[in-house]
C-alpha cells in the first residue's frame, strides 16, 4: 500500500515532530521542514499530497509559500497559525488554501483535517452526480435535475461550485451575490445559503453539499 506523503512546515521542532508521528501512526510519510526558504525547493522536487504550513516562519512565511505553490500545484495545502483573527486575513487574501487550523490544536485533529480534505480532493466524481450552472441563463441542475434559484441564489452558488472545497468567508461570498456596496448582515448570508441548501437537499437528501465552517464561512462539498 502506498502512503500519503505529507509536508510538515513548522518552526518549533518538538511540535513538527509530534505531528510527524501522528501521521506515521495514521498510515502516512511525513517529512519536515522548518525554514520557509526551504519548502518552494523541496516541493518543486518531491511529490507530496498535502501539506500543513504555519503561518509565521523564519525566512519566507507561510502566506507567500502558500501564494508560490499555487503558481505551479494544486497540492491541498492546510494553514496553521497561532491567531484566530488571522483566518479573516487569510481568507481576505485568497491565497487558496483548503483548510485552516488554529494553534493550541490537537494533533489527531490535525490528522482528521487532512484526511477530510484528501477525500474531498481525490474523490473522483460519481456519473450523473455533477453540479452544472449556465451563467447565461442563470440556471443551475445537480444530477440532471434543474434548480429553481433565484438570481441572487445562483450568484451565490457560482463561486462555491467553481472551487470546490475551498472556504469562503461570508464577505466574500457577499461581493460574489451584489455588484454595489449595499451593506448585508452575516444573517442574510446565512439565510441564503440556508434556502440553497434546501433546494440542493431535495434533490439529493442523502447528501449536505454545502457544509459550514465554524467562525469561518462556508465551501462546496463535491463528492
Amino acid at each position: 500500500m502506498q502512503l500519503n506523503s505529507i509536508l510538515i512546515v513548522e518552526d518549533q521542532i518538538k511540535l513538527a515532530q509530534l505531528l510527524a508521528d501522528y501521521f506515521s501512526q495514521s498510515q502516512f510519510q511525513p517529512h519536515c521542514l522548518h525554514d520557509g526558504n526551504e519548502v518552494i525547493p523541496w516541493v518543486k522536487a518531491h511529490q507530496v499530497d498535502a501539506i500543513v504550513l504555519d503561518v509565521m516562519l523564519p525566512g519566507k512565511d507561510g502566506m507567500q509559500i502558500c501564494k508560490e505553490i499555487r503558481q505551479f500545484s494544486n497540492v491541498p495545502i492546510l494553514m496553521v497559525t497561532a491567531r484566530v483573527e488571522e483566518i479573516d486575513r487569510l481568507l481576505g487574501l485568497e491565497l487558496g488554501a483548503d483548510d485552516y487550523i488554529c494553534k493550541p490544536f490537537s494533533p489527531r485533529e490535525v490528522v482528521a483535517r487532512v484526511k477530510a480534505v484528501l477525500r474531498r480532493t481525490q474523490t473522483v466524481e460519481a456519473p450523473g452526480k455533477q453540479l452544472e450552472l449556465d451563467d447565461e441563463r442563470y440556471q443551475a441542475s445537480y444530477n440532471g435535475q434543474t434548480l429553481a434559484l433565484t438570481a441572487v441564489e445562483f450568484q451565490l452558488l457560482k463561486p462555491l461550485s467553481r472551487e470546490p472545497g475551498r472556504i469562503f468567508s461570508r464577505e466574500q461570498l457577499m461581493r460574489s451575490m451584489y455588484n454595489d456596496d449595499r451593506i448585508v448582515s452575516d444573517r442574510t448570508i446565512d439565510s441564503h445559503i440556508k434556502k440553497l441548501r434546501k433546494k440542493l437537499t431535495d434533490i439529493s437528501p442523502d447528501q449536505e453539499l454545502i457544509q459550514s465552517v465554524y467562525g469561518v464561512g462556508y465551501r462546496l462539498i463535491s463528492e
